[in-house]
This record gives C-alpha cells, sequence and structure tokens, in this order.
C-alpha cells in the first residue's frame, strides 16, 4: 500500500520547488510586497499607523515599488530568461536562496529599521541589483550574447539612480530610475510583444508580417530615453522637456508597428499592449509638468503605476504558465485583474491631475490595485510552487 505525503513533507517540497527557478520565488515574493506594502503606505500617510520605517514614508513607498518590487519582478524575469537565451543552468535551490534573502532582507530593513545605522540598510539595499547584474552578465559574457549587454547597461543605470536616491533623498534621482524602468520595459516589451503578437497572428492563419520590428528604431528609442534620463536629473528643464515628446513619440512609433489592435481578443496580448502605451503616455505627461506645470505625480504614477504596473502583471502572468509547462490559457479571474490594474492606474493618474478628489482616488485605485495582484497571488501561488505540468526540472 502506497503511503501518502504527509502536510509537512508536502509544504517541505512546495518551498524547495519556489527555489527551483528564480520566477517562481521572485513574482511571488513581489507580489507578496506589494499586497502588504501598498495599504500600510496608505494607512502610513493616513496617520493610522506608524511604522518604524528607515527613511520618511513618501521615500519609503517609492523606494519600494522602484527598488523593490520592481527588482523582484527583474530577477524573476532577467535570472529566468537569460537562463534560455545562453542555454546556461538556471540559478536554483542554496544560491537562489541566498540571493532571495539579500531582497528580503532589504525590505525588512526599510520598513522596520528606523533605529538602525543608515550605512546598514543602504548596503543591504544597494547589494541586490548588483548580484542580479553579475549572476546574469557572466552567463550573457560565456554565451558571447552582446546584443543582452544593453539590459545589463539599463539595470547599472538603474542602480545609480537607486545609489543617488538612499544616499540623498533626492526625488530627481526616483525620477531618473522611473525612466530607466521605462527604458527597460521598453526593451523587454519590445521583444516579447511584437513576436508574441506575430506568433499569435500566424497561428490562426493571419497576416504575421503587418508586424514589424525596427530594431535602429528600438535603439534610437533607447538612447532618447537614457539621455532624457540624464537631462532630468542634472534639472536641464526644457531639454528634458523636448527629449520626453522626442521619446514618447518613437515609442508611439514602435507601438504603432506591433499592431496590438490585431490581437485585441487576446488578454494576454491586448495587456502588454496597453501596457506599453502607458510609457508614451507618462512622458507626455512629464514634459506637460516641466512645460505647462502639471502635477509631478501625474507622468511619474503613469510611469510606475501604469507602465511598470500594468506590464508586470501581464508579464508574469504568461511567464508564470510557459515555464511551469502550462498551456496560455489564463486561470478564472485574470482578465477582470487586466482590467482592475488598468482602471487603478488611470483613476490614479486623474487623482493626481485633480480630476478625481484625492480620499476617493487614492481608495479606489488602491483597491483595484490590490485587487488585481490579489487575484494573481490567489490563482498562481499553486502554480509557482507546484512542479512543471509537463515533468522536466524548473
Amino acid at each position: 500500500m502506497q503511503a501518502h505525503p504527509t502536510s509537512a513533507e508536502q509544504s517541505g517540497a512546495n518551498l524547495k520547488q519556489l527555489f527551483a527557478y528564480p520566477f517562481r520565488i521572485f513574482f511571488l515574493s513581489m507580489t507578496v510586497l506589494t499586497l502588504v506594502g501598498i495599504p500600510l503606505w496608505v494607512l502610513e500617510v493616513s496617520g493610522v499607523i506608524q511604522l518604524p520605517l528607515a527613511m520618511p514614508a513618501l521615500f519609503w513607498h517609492q523606494h519600494e515599488m522602484l527598488f523593490g518590487f520592481l527588482s523582484a519582478a527583474i530577477a524573476g524575469f532577467l535570472l529566468t530568461a537569460v537562463c534560455v537565451w545562453t542555454q546556461t543552468e538556471r540559478m536554483h535551490g542554496v544560491p537562489l536562496m541566498l540571493l532571495w534573502a539579500v531582497w528580503l532582507a532589504g525590505r525588512l530593513l526599510l520598513a522596520l529599521g528606523g533605529s538602525l545605522p543608515d550605512m546598514l540598510v543602504h548596503a543591504v539595499n544597494l547589494a541586490f541589483l548588483p548580484l542580479v547584474m553579475i549572476d546574469a552578465g557572466w552567463r550573457i559574457w560565456r554565451a558571447r550574447q552582446k546584443r543582452q549587454l544593453m539590459i545589463l547597461a539599463v539595470l547599472g543605470l538603474l542602480w545609480l539612480m537607486q545609489i543617488g536616491f538612499v544616499t540623498r533623498l533626492d526625488m530627481s534621482f526616483s525620477y531618473g530610475a522611473l525612466i530607466m524602468a521605462m527604458a527597460l520595459i521598453s526593451i523587454v516589451g519590445g521583444r516579447i510583444t511584437p513576436a508574441f503578437t506575430a506568433g499569435w497572428l500566424r497561428q490562426r492563419g493571419y497576416d504575421a508580417s503587418r508586424v514589424k520590428m525596427i530594431a535602429p528604431l528600438d535603439l534610437v528609442n533607447l538612447l532618447a530615453m537614457v539621455v532624457l534620463m540624464a537631462s532630468l536629473v542634472t534639472g536641464w528643464q526644457t531639454l528634458t522637456a523636448i527629449l520626453a515628446l522626442v521619446a514618447a513619440g518613437l515609442m508611439l512609433k514602435r507601438l504603432y508597428n506591433w499592431k496590438g489592435w490585431l490581437a485585441r481578443s487576446e488578454p494576454l496580448l491586448w495587456i502588454l499592449h496597453l501596457s506599453l502605451l502607458w510609457v508614451p503616455v507618462a512622458l507626455i505627461l512629464l514634459a506637460g509638468s516641466l512645460m505647462a506645470g502639471w502635477p509631478s505625480s501625474a507622468w511619474s504614477h503613469a510611469a510606475g503605476t501604469g507602465a511598470v504596473g500594468c506590464l508586470i502583471l501581464g508579464v508574469i502572468a504568461r511567464v508564470s504558465l510557459g515555464h511551469t509547462g502550462r498551456p496560455l490559457q489564463l486561470p478564472k479571474g485574470m482578465v477582470a485583474a487586466f482590467v482592475a490594474i488598468q482602471l487603478a492606474a488611470l483613476i490614479r493618474v486623474l487623482t493626481a491631475l485633480e480630476v478625481i478628489p484625492w480620499p476617493p482616488g487614492i481608495g479606489s485605485s488602491t483597491v483595484l490595485w490590490v485587487f488585481a495582484y490579489g487575484v494573481f497571488l490567489i490563482r498562481y501561488t499553486g502554480v509557482l510552487a507546484s512542479p512543471r505540468a509537463d515533468g522536466k526540472e524548473g
């Protein structure tokens, strides 16, 4: 008679599976972070609670969304993708546990380390991105894949923005980080979105050649974003506004080339196209903030909540299925989650522009965000903590 595994044995197996591939533990952890962190921030700024934060509440919120939430998403996606790109053995087991522990320690120190030395808190938080870049970098170097180096370059600039932010608590560095975040998702989104769209069209007998990827345009767009970041951080307002409009125009041209409307019936595709549309929206709002005095929180939330938050949800929903050997069929409720995250971004931007009053605006956008990522947590925890459906390792 075959013995059934105990609940303790199953829990141990599930925990081991979470560290079988980087996307598993980091996608789950970043989701938990945002579901806990955003409500805590709202309660903190509303005066309901008082946390022993290691930096002022507004800066803590910005840091955790940019360098806690986003960095975990980067680690989960990049350290998974780079193994496929370079055909190298995945990071898993103890090394992955140690990397995750560095990320987790950073979150705990910032939330609870108000009485600890700044040097300790900063050192732990600044260690994570370089560790990710080192692991990805040596794989890319050994495989001689120069095309991937631009991702590492953008990550390096993002890390420089983090250094400036945590050491000076200067908003210009968080703004620079947002530009680099949009640059990064423009690179990644520019690879997967048109490729997935063309593949989907081809499978259904449509003309996939209508989707066009133009490498020089992609490169010029990236360079414009890098120069924009430098101009923004150094405070050249007129030049920054012009560069923002140029970068927005280039991104709109790329989106037009990818023909997202042809895949409007597929949620796993329209979420990518619609999320990337927030990039030029954010850049136009940035130009408006510099030239017409529009609230800077409008463009920053179009970038953070819209472009970054929406695209991450779309990407992790797809990657979590594909890399666990499951068909690309969204679990129940995820289409509603995609709609909710887009509405959260729209309401948050309209609140910043004072179209919607602050209390109902911040409240409803928070509820929609929590709903969207809450659905992901409910529907994907089992996926991320279970063995691959096809029996393969990882």
